[in-house]
């Protein structure tokens, strides 16, 4: 993995200030690069159907989506067209569910996470962000 997206997620990980929204591009950078480097996530990733998911940030007006699956790794700010899962939260809880501070499961029945659309999907992007998130770890990204 590129030593200057390993060095941005350790700055990430290691901030005590506020985080922006746009930070989570980085983190699909990773995902992008690990899906090439990294023998698990790459069967994974190619092993997906491919879904396409929308992330909004509610209290800020930010959005970004990620398109996964049948090898592809393709993400960008703004709205995704037709995604088959959309995720709704607020930057506290976004960066409480970056952090690992606030589990998925636990921040969608608490009502602070709303998914709409295919549930499997938003499971399936949950799988494979921990999949990634343990490679990080094994890097020292994260």
């Amino acid at each position: 993995m590129d030593a200057d997206l390993l060095k941005k997620l350790a700055d990430l990980r290691d901030a005590t200030g506020e985080r922006k929204p746009s930070d989570a591009l980085v983190l699909l950078e990773a995902l992008k690069q690990l899906a090439v480097e990294n023998e698990e996530i790459r069967e994974e990733v190619e092993d997906m159907d491919t879904l396409i998911a929308q992330f909004e940030w509610t209290d800020v007006d930010y959005k970004y989506w990620l398109k996964v699956g049948e090898g592809v790794v393709e993400y960008a700010e703004g709205e995704a067209e037709d995604p088959s899962v959309t995720m709704k939260a607020t930057a506290a809880t976004w960066t409480g569910l970056g952090s690992g501070e606030l589990d998925s499961t636990s921040a969608y029945m608490s009502g602070d996470l709303q998914i709409e659309g295919t549930l499997q999907d938003a499971i399936a992007y949950g799988e494979l962000n921990s999949l990634v998130g343990d490679a990080l770890r094994e890097l020292g990204g994260e």
